[in-house]
């Protein structure tokens, strides 16, 4: 059946047809758009199925270029530490969630970010063991990349002092007795987690159908997405993927990053990058270079402003890295690597130029301490620049304090990177950021915190509402090399559309993004999400 979606404001971002009125999908494309008397002159027979836009404004469908959707149900289901302002508060949630659990089940959570707290101090082992006596715990921190765990967390593991800790992981110590703080940096959390109970698979898919549920509420009709190692490896994610958006119709189009652990079962499986279909896809494969800023384990080329005996942690020596790029592309795989620190990325680019590039774009993701060469470096039709502006809003000031006044300069450099010709692609890096891709469009414009007043954060770097919105359209596009498929409303290309209550693109003050909703949500041409 034919569907016109009528009486819009329908931005194209198509500079040969810019705005249109009305658009005609059939078989998921669009096959035609114009003019609401035009379209519905041609196309307006009794067989057709006709949606009124009543006059609301129309972009092309909004894509995440970055995220862990399954995290973000799982999340939903455990202890949301987000925007816990104190140590106090965040001792506070841990003894209530304790109080309801048996003893012995584990307390689950994230989100905590010592940054807002006024003394900037996290809890002590002590002080954990005191809240929660009973339960073990482990709680990442809103970046994913330390976290809190308890005396009977470490029991459980079977921790002692000469346990070896994964390589760029380390157990923060008590400089005095030499005894763990409770603290743990990158990958030392898998002594831990290794011992945490396995969900289900009605579990897991519970929770995933949830957050995908959440994703298309917020205007999202595509994600890329990495998952593996929530949702129990390669098989078991393309499968619950493949269930949920294939067989019963739930949720925007996935673009699934697949991390380097499981590179081996997914060529076992027959798998490759772009494996699948347009609606559920094998994407890149994932790695971590380094860490991140909050906590001081991003790979600087020089040492932090604030920790002046520290530069972050490599998550791989140079050799072993040159190796693991050369068992992908063995398989003509692109790869989509973590690197935040200007020193990460100076490593994966130097090995990556060793190699030839794949079918598909390798993507750098987060890019968040740069220079004019690295920027230079990055622009090349076969990369692209994977950020997230909502770190901006998120990051700043403190950022300053780690780095100083002169690298904090060339932080999140997103104009930088888009007048050097550097293709970028716009994410959320939920659940360490909210999932709703206005929060991040509005980061990209304005800079600035809700609340806030000021001209922004490196204001130079502010990109226009037009460059913002392209980030999260076209820009997730190029990611995947799907831009003949979607990011702009063309004739023949896939029907994904975002309808939002207020038009960004006249708005005279950017914080209406902030008060502004998807009202609808369209995929393959069909409508799969209407406000109530």
């Amino acid at each position: 059946m034919k569907t016109i979606y009528t009486n819009g404001n329908i931005y194209t971002m198509n500079s040969d047809e810019p705005v249109v009125q009305s658009i005609v999908a059939q078989d998921g494309r669009i096959v035609d758009m114009g003019t609401n008397e035009n379209m519905n002159l041609q196309w307006g027979r009794n067989e057709t199925n006709i949606i009124d836009l009543e006059g609301k404004t129309v972009i092309p469908g909004l894509i995440d270029s970055h995220l862990h959707i399954s995290s973000v149900g799982i999340n939903s289901q455990e202890l949301d530490l987000t925007g816990v302002k104190s140590k106090d508060a965040l001792l506070k949630a841990i003894k209530e969630k304790a109080i309801s659990l048996q003893p012995g089940e584990w307390i689950l959570g994230r989100g905590w970010d010592e940054n807002i707290f006024p003394d900037k101090q996290i809890p002590t082992i002590q002080e954990l063991d005191h809240v929660a006596p009973f339960s073990p715990l482990y709680l990442p921190r809103i970046c994913g990349h330390a976290s809190l765990v308890n005396s009977r967390a470490f029991t459980l593991s079977g921790y002692h002092s000469e346990i070896t800790i994964p390589y760029g992981g380390t157990v923060v110590l008590d400089p005095s007795t030499k005894r763990p703080t409770g603290l743990l940096l990158e990958t030392a959390s898998t002594i831990i987690t290794s011992h945490i109970p396995k969900k289900s698979f009605s579990q897991l898919k519970h929770a995933l159908k949830t957050a995908l549920h959440d994703a298309v509420s917020l205007g999202l009709t595509g994600i890329h997405t990495n998952d593996p190692n929530y949702l129990g490896g390669a098989f078991q994610t393309y499968k619950l993927f493949d269930e949920l958006v294939n067989k019963e119709g739930i949720g925007p189009r996935s673009n699934l990053l697949i991390d380097y652990d499981y590179l081996e079962e997914l060529i076992a499986l027959g798998m490759y990058a772009g494996y699948g279909n347009n609606k559920v896809m094998i994407g890149a494969i994932k790695l971590f270079a380094d860490g991140a800023l909050g906590g001081r384990t991003a790979l600087l080329s020089r040492p932090y402003e604030d920790a002046t005996n520290n530069s972050g942690n490599a998550m791989y020596e140079n050799e072993e890295l040159y190796h693991i790029f050369k068992d992908i592309r063995k398989n003509d795989m692109p790869v989509a690597v973590h690197t935040i620190g200007d020193q990460a990325l100076i490593n994966v680019l130097d090995n990556l130029d060793q190699f030839q590039p794949a079918k598909i774009r390798d993507r750098l993701i987060h890019v968040s301490v740069l220079n004019e060469e690295l920027i230079g470096r990055l622009k090349t039709p076969h990369r692209i620049a994977d950020v997230q502006p909502k770190f901006v809003s998120s990051d700043y000031p403190w950022i300053t304090e780690r780095l100083g006044e002169e690298r904090a300069n060339y932080s999140y450099p997103f104009k930088k990177l888009l007048q050097a010709g550097v293709w970028c692609a716009g994410g959320s890096d939920a659940p360490i950021e909210p999932l709703n891709p206005l929060l991040g469009i509005h980061a990209a414009v304005t800079r600035r915190k809700k609340g806030e007043t000021h001209n922004g954060y490196n204001e130079h770097e502010r990109l226009s509402m037009y460059e913002a919105i392209q980030l999260f359209t076209l820009g997730g596009a190029y990611a995947t090399n799907e831009e003949k498929e979607k990011g702009t409303l063309e004739i023949g290309k896939l029907c994904d559309m975002t309808v939002l209550s207020r038009n960004p693109f006249i708005m005279e003050d950017a914080d209406e993004l902030l008060n502004t909703n998807a009202e609808m949500t369209v995929i393959g041409g069909e409508l799969k999400y209407r406000r109530g």
